[in-house]
């Protein structure tokens, strides 16, 4: 057996242990809604108690990276050879998931994080890294927009201020005309817990999350920022969860006004011309 590795994360960066936790246990399970022997293999080369910083894993994680492969597979057959841009990229391993031999990747991730990435998930040629920051919008300049661009955003919005994520979500659109892009949002009442000091366990505390928004403002917001939002649409996390909790996630998403208390999953189309307010 191979000799595991120690990694030494703090504040946001240290969330992709949680993803991958999270992960890693739906894809051992023989019914597991996600299938990433990689991220199995990441997940067992790192020298890290998981358990003790993050409890019992649970389904969350996989739920949304499910939702997130199933929206971009349809449009990497319409879009051969586009582009991919995964914000805030981590350990996340969808380019292993979804890769269709023709795709162009890009992880962006602030340089602290790439360093770890490289040493499990090696860049390739096809599969680029960028040590930046989302919010450092030099990453765009490595964007190719020739044959389409989807940019995904997943556990990342939420820890930056609206401000920044308006900035940044504009400055995509003007760059990448035609652009998808897709991210996850948590409602207000949790951004306040984490902001008050959010215990996942008696081991580790959750970094804090400025920005929280109701579902049913979402596209609204969207809407006053860019004039280029062609479509919005939202779902809840509940479409691949077991038992009571997924009963009533699921319960939540179609019942209005309890729909605005579950973290939402946002897919949003925008037009390539240029449009007016």
């Amino acid at each position: 057996m191979s000799a595991k590795n120690p990694i030494n994360l703090t504040g946001v960066p240290e969330t992709m242990l949680w993803t991958l936790y999270n992960r890693a246990g739906e894809a051992r399970r023989p019914d597991g809604i996600l299938r990433d022997p990689e991220c199995v293999r990441v997940y067992e080369s790192i020298d890290y108690d998981y358990a003790r910083s993050f409890g019992k894993p649970d389904a969350s994680h996989p739920m949304r990276s499910r939702v997130f492969d199933d929206a971009l597979r349809p449009w990497l057959q319409a879009h051969p050879g586009g582009t991919v841009v995964e914000l805030g990229a981590g350990l996340e391993t969808q380019f292993h998931r979804c890769d269709d031999d023709r795709v162009q990747w890009l992880c962006v991730d602030v340089p602290e994080a790439i360093a770890v990435r490289e040493r499990f998930l090696p860049p390739s040629e096809r599969c680029r890294y960028v040590p930046k920051s989302a919010l450092d919008l030099g990453w765009l300049d490595e964007v190719d927009p020739a044959h389409g661009v989807f940019v995904s955003a997943q556990g990342l919005f939420m820890y930056f201020e609206e401000e920044d994520v308006r900035r940044l979500f504009v400055a995509i659109i003007e760059r990448c005309p035609g652009v998808e892009l897709m991210f996850d949002t948590i409602p207000p009442w949790f951004s306040r817990k984490t902001l008050e000091g959010f215990q996942k366990t008696k081991n580790y505390r959750a970094p804090p999350m400025p920005w929280g928004i109701r579902r049913d403002d979402i596209e609204p917001l969207l809407r006053r920022w860019s004039p280029r939002v062609a479509s919005t649409s939202a779902v809840n996390y509940g479409l691949f969860a077991r038992g009571l909790s997924g009963a009533l996630l699921r319960l939540c998403s179609r019942t209005p006004g309890l729909r605005n208390l579950p973290p939402a999953i946002v897919h949003v189309k925008t037009t390539g011309a240029t449009a007016h307010a």
